[in-house]
């Protein structure tokens, strides 16, 4: 069995490589776990914040990279479903694809995407009822494990990956896991009781992750990397470990993520606010940052 520190130099090694400058614009979010809209579905609660958030975020020029498990595919058999409960926001995420503003990773709930022939069944169109055919979706979409930000003036690198390389449970036993998500614990959740075998459930299970990231971060020149899985946004002060996470899109009532702007990086969160006149709108806050990603250089 490999180590965490073998499945991430295997997830860098293989990573696709973006460059990057000073004008660049990136918003990352991960663990959107989007469902079919039943009493499962955790990002139902938070699909009008994630919506207008993405939405700014095309209109303002960003690149998307969704850093893993943005579909929620072991509670749900298929992407069908999942499509059909939230079809106003694959069509957001069509149009990034269009303009080629859209970079996806797989995470282990949704690892299938690892295989290029089923991205391909599930993702590349979609069955219109209205014109009665296949319709284009993501059509030639790739997934991938990794993806490395490279600025074209510093060389500087920034490392995008899911962060279940850290988890040895969720990376090699993810087919139990999924089956034991599907069968056991969506049921109880629809309860109220949660699984606990989840990292943003298990709090010494998290640090764990966490730790195990850092030591392989620190290994690597205090590489600059971003990941999400555990659902806790981490954020640390130059001179600290370099280790990132964007949070996740299922808090309760708000999103959290990470924006590269203008050689920059800030912790963001969306939520809904209640105006004066008591009429709600959804805001952007800003958490931690910004700060250059310069800074962070060892």
């Amino acid at each position: 069995m490999f180590s965490s520190k073998k499945r991430l130099d295997k997830a860098y090694k293989k990573a696709k490589v973006i460059d990057f400058d000073d004008s660049s614009k990136f918003i990352l979010f991960s663990d959107c776990h989007r469902g079919d809209n039943s009493f499962a579905d955790d990002f139902a609660n938070n699909r009008n914040i994630y919506f207008h958030a993405l939405k700014h975020y095309f209109i303002e020029g960003f690149q998307y990279c969704e850093i893993g498990d943005g579909d929620e595919l072991w509670e749900n058999l298929s992407f069908k479903s999942i499509f059909e409960a939230h079809q106003n926001i694959y069509m957001l995420l069509k149009q990034f694809h269009k303009d080629n503003r859209l970079q996806m990773i797989w995470g282990n709930h949704d690892m299938v995407y690892r295989n290029p022939e089923y991205v391909k069944k599930q993702l590349f169109t979609y069955f219109d009822p209205k014109v009665g055919v296949e319709v284009e979706l993501l059509k030639d979409i790739k997934y991938h494990e990794g993806i490395v930000l490279k600025h074209s003036e510093t060389k500087q690198k920034v490392f995008l990956t899911h962060g279940h390389q850290a988890d040895w449970w969720n990376y090699s036993f993810w087919k139990l896991s999924r089956f034991m998500v599907r069968v056991l614990w969506k049921p109880l959740n629809v309860m109220g009781i949660v699984d606990p075998t989840s990292p943003a459930k298990n709090y010494k299970g998290l640090i764990k992750i966490e730790r195990r990231t850092k030591k392989w971060i620190a290994a690597n020149n205090n590489l600059i990397t971003i990941v999400g899985h555990t659902h806790r946004p981490r954020f640390p002060e130059p001179g600290d470990i370099a280790y990132f996470n964007d949070g996740s899109c299922v808090h309760p009532r708000s999103i959290t993520g990470i924006e590269i702007i203008h050689g920059e990086i800030s912790l963001i969160k969306w939520q809904i606010a209640t105006k004066e006149d008591g009429t709600l709108q959804i805001v952007r806050v800003s958490l931690e940052g910004p700060i250059k990603l310069m800074d962070y250089n060892t």
